[in-house]
Formats: C-alpha cells, sequence, structure tokens
C-alpha cells in the first residue's frame, strides 16, 4: 500500500491518509441528501439521483485516487445542480433529460480540453498573485459555507435603506441583509459548541482534531435533540431506488435527451450558450480548487507543474488529477446526475494531513457504504460538520500573506478574485473578478503585452458568459 501509494514518500502515514478520508468523508457526506433534494424538484425520481449521486461520487473519486494519486474527492457540485434545476429546466423550459444531455457534452467538452492541454495551459497563464488570491479566496468561501451551515447567519431586511427618485422623494427600499441570529436554536448553539471545541483541539495540537470534533459534535447533539438516532436500522428503500435508477440510466443519449437537444433549430443558439455555461463554471471551479488547495498543501509541487507543462501524456499529478476530475461529468450525466466536480471540502482531508489517493480511496469506500447505510450517515448534522469548514477555510486564507497589498496593482485583482468567491457564492465567479480587473490594470499600465493570451481569452469568455446568463 505506501508504496502503491507513495505514501512515504510523500510524507504521509496510512493512518493519516485514512483520517483524512474519513474527515472529507464527514465534510461532503451532505451532498448524498441535498443533490436528490435539489434535482428530484425537475421531476427527476428522489431515489435515482441519490443512487446516482453516490455512483458519481465513488466512481469519481476512485479515479481521482488510483490513477491520479491525489487526495481529492468528486460529486456532483453545489451551484451547478442549482443551474440544472433552477435555470435550466425550471427557466428555460428543458426537460431533465436534455439537460442530462448537456451535461454529457459538458464532461466531453473537458476531456477535449484536459487532453489538448487546454486546461493546463489556462493554470500556467494565471499568475502567482493571482493564484494565491484564488487559494486564499476559497479559503474564505469555504469558511463562509461552515458559517452558514452552522446557521448563524439570518437574513433579514433592512428598513433603514432608502432610495432617492430623481423627483427628490425618497422611499423605503428594504434590501435583504445578514445578521446574527437569536442564539435560542438548539442547532446553533451545538454548531458554537462544535466550533469551541474544534478550534480547542487545533490549538492543543490534538491529531485529528477536525475529524474528533466532528465526532464528538454528533454525539452532543444527540441528548440536545439535534441528532435523531430513532431511525437507525430502518429502510430506506433501496430497492425501489434502485428500480428508479432504471429510469435516469443512459437518459441523457436516449431520445428525449441527446435526441431531442437539438431537434428544434430555433433553440440551438441558447443550447449551445446553456452548454458553454455549464463547461465554463465546471472548468473553473475545478482549476479554482487544484490551484487552491494543491499549491498551498504541496500536493502539486513546482516540479510536478513542470512535468505537467514539459511533458506529454499523463506524467504528472496535475495531469492526471485533471483527467480524472474531466470523466467523472460525463459518467455522472449517464447515471443521473449534474456535473461532477472535485469537490471543494477535500481541503478538509487535506488540513488534517491527507497527501495520497488513499484519502479518496477511503472516501469513496464510505460514500458507497451510504447506499446501504444512508441513516446513519445522515445523522452527522451540519453542526458537526460547519466547524471543520470553518477551520479549514481559516487555514487556508494564509495563502493571502503571499500577496503585496500595499501594491495596488496586485491588491485590487487579489481583492475581487478573493471575496468574491464568498460574496458571489462561487469560485469561478471569483476567479472570473480576478481575471477582469487583473487586465483593467495592466491595460491602464500600458502593459496589455504581459497579459498571458490564454488569460485574455479566458477573460473574454468569462465576459460573455455574463452576458449570456443575462440575455436567458
Amino acid at each position: 500500500m505506501d508504496r502503491f501509494f507513495k505514501i512515504s514518500e510523500n510524507g504521509s502515514k496510512v493512518s493519516t491518509e485514512i483520517l483524512a478520508g474519513l474527515t472529507t468523508f464527514f465534510a461532503m457526506s451532505y451532498i448524498i441528501f441535498v443533490n436528490p433534494a435539489i434535482l428530484s424538484q425537475t421531476g427527476m425520481p428522489w431515489g435515482a439521483v441519490f443512487l446516482a449521486t453516490i455512483i458519481a461520487s465513488v466512481v469519481g473519486t476512485l479515479v481521482m485516487g488510483l490513477f491520479a494519486n491525489v487526495p481529492y474527492a468528486q460529486a456532483p457540485g453545489m451551484g451547478l445542480n442549482a443551474f440544472f434545476t433552477y435555470t435550466v429546466c425550471l427557466g428555460l423550459g428543458f426537460s431533465w433529460k436534455q439537460a442530462l444531455a448537456m451535461v454529457f457534452i459538458c464532461g466531453l467538452i473537458n476531456i477535449f480540453i484536459t487532453v489538448t492541454k487546454i486546461r493546463k495551459s489556462i493554470i500556467k497563464a494565471i499568475p502567482v498573485s493571482l493564484q494565491n488570491a484564488i487559494g486564499g479566496g476559497i479559503g474564505i468561501f469555504i469558511a463562509y459555507i461552515g458559517i452558514k451551515n452552522a446557521g448563524l447567519l439570518n437574513f433579514t431586511s433592512d428598513p433603514g435603506h432608502h432610495v432617492i427618485l430623481e423627483s427628490g422623494t425618497v422611499i423605503s427600499d428594504s434590501s435583504t441583509v445578514p445578521a446574527l441570529v437569536t442564539l435560542n436554536d438548539p442547532a446553533v448553539l451545538l454548531a458554537i459548541i462544535g466550533i469551541v471545541l474544534t478550534f480547542i483541539l487545533l490549538v492543543l495540537k490534538v491529531r485529528g482534531a477536525i475529524l474528533l470534533g466532528i465526532i464528538a459534535t454528533t454525539i452532543i447533539g444527540i441528548p440536545m435533540g439535534v441528532v435523531d438516532v430513532s431511525n437507525v436500522g430502518t429502510t430506506t428503500g433501496l430497492g425501489s431506488a434502485f428500480a428508479e435508477l432504471g429510469t435516469t440510466f443512459g437518459a441523457a443519449l436516449g431520445p428525449e435527451g441527446m435526441g431531442s437537444l437539438f431537434a428544434d433549430t430555433a433553440k440551438i443558439p441558447l443550447v449551445l450558450m446553456t452548454i458553454f455555461a455549464f463547461s465554463l463554471a465546471d472548468t473553473f471551479d475545478t482549476i479554482g480548487t487544484f490551484i487552491g488547495t494543491g499549491r498551498q498543501s504541496g500536493i502539486f509541487s513546482t516540479e510536478d507543474i513542470r512535468l505537467m507543462e514539459s511533458s506529454s501524456g499523463f506524467k504528472s499529478k496535475m495531469d492526471k488529477a485533471l483527467f480524472a476530475d474531466a470523466i467523472a461529468t460525463s459518467i455522472g450525466s449517464l447515471f443521473g446526475t449534474s456535473n461532477t466536480t472535485t469537490y471543494i471540502e477535500s481541503a478538509a482531508g487535506i488540513g488534517v494531513g491527507g497527501r495520497t489517493g488513499l484519502t479518496s480511496v477511503v472516501t469513496a469506500l464510505l460514500m458507497l457504504a451510504c447506499v446501504f447505510l444512508a441513516p446513519v450517515a445522515g445523522l452527522v448534522p451540519a453542526a458537526a460538520t460547519a466547524p471543520a469548514l470553518i477551520a479549514v477555510g481559516i487555514m487556508m486564507m494564509s495563502s493571502f500573506k503571499e500577496i503585496k497589498w500595499d501594491d495596488l496593482n496586485e491588491a485590487i485583482p487579489a481583492f475581487f478574485a478573493g471575496v468574491f468567491m464568498a460574496l458571489c457564492y462561487s469560485i469561478s465567479y471569483g476567479i472570473a473578478a480576478g481575471f477582469i480587473f487583473y487586465c483593467v490594470v495592466k491595460i491602464c499600465k500600458g502593459q496589455l503585452k504581459d497579459i498571458h493570451p490564454i488569460l485574455i481569452v479566458s477573460t473574454l469568455l468569462f465576459i460573455l458568459n455574463f452576458v449570456i446568463l443575462a440575455i436567458i
């Protein structure tokens, strides 16, 4: 095992890798319940999406671990599943089968741009300052997700916000603003206990502090009434779920999926723009995750990136990781789920020391076990995993120290790349903002020649994407 995964060579141990796999699993296990809840609103069977989510996650994560030997897990992406449901199906009127066909095509595009090294060229084109900003920005994004999952924020209207019309009339225009919740909800109180407990363990440098924090918080939640153990051992309708899987499996390539997607010539431009939006978000979410977590942790070393740039085939870990991520989307769409992507929650496992594919294999096996042990996996509440995300987010923000904040030429793009990820709840939007303002700064300084051509093209594509989203 040590020889296959090169555990010692990567400065890790088997026990550390197992702990990391467990931590990543608990941090992302919510997706097996959240994804079906979102996609089922399109008319897809809940049980089928439940199984498709697990299958896509297991296959994608195993490829990541066994082929690329990196500690990343894959699952249907949050944000991408919302785009699938609320924009493509409910907004634009496409059927879920047609939407799955779009996701399948998106996966093929990702495979193409990976094999042809377009994805790697994009990574090479990103300036070091922006790479550090992306890493720190992902830290803010993860911590923000943790704070939201902890239930600490309450979004209320702001009665003090007013708008002055041209006539001089002042009218009230209540806007939604975040505020601290009233601390009387058991789940919120459990999250606070978990945060304090986790941080105490981290400060005391207790081995496996984040995982211990998750387990301890879950146990504490039982007498508090937040964790319900009464349904442990009950059935989950597994037989009916497999029966429903027959409805979604292969639907992307069926007559009501791919067969009807381009049937209406008037809608072909809309279909192409939607596929483009899918692909752009998927590609940059993954690139952002790899840069943000891999650069800081050393998973993708300078030598590995150099080998990636100079060699052909799949000789570097980055090469293999990008390919593993690329094929996962198409595989997931065939079973019946939206874009499968590299999960930012992988940072939780990396944060406790995961450095090899064994971490991913452990995570995949635990995801597979959820087919039979869904009630047990479901015992871990958001209040227990939220502290882990906050802690990892804090750790990742250390990459901000590499940015020259006293130099506005570097600080402005870095600020937008880092902060917009959390504000827009999207890694790709944060990268887009960073790219756009980087180009603006360089153009203003008369340094257009210093901008990598791929960065210019990527920026124009982002702008085009925003225009498309405004139109559709």
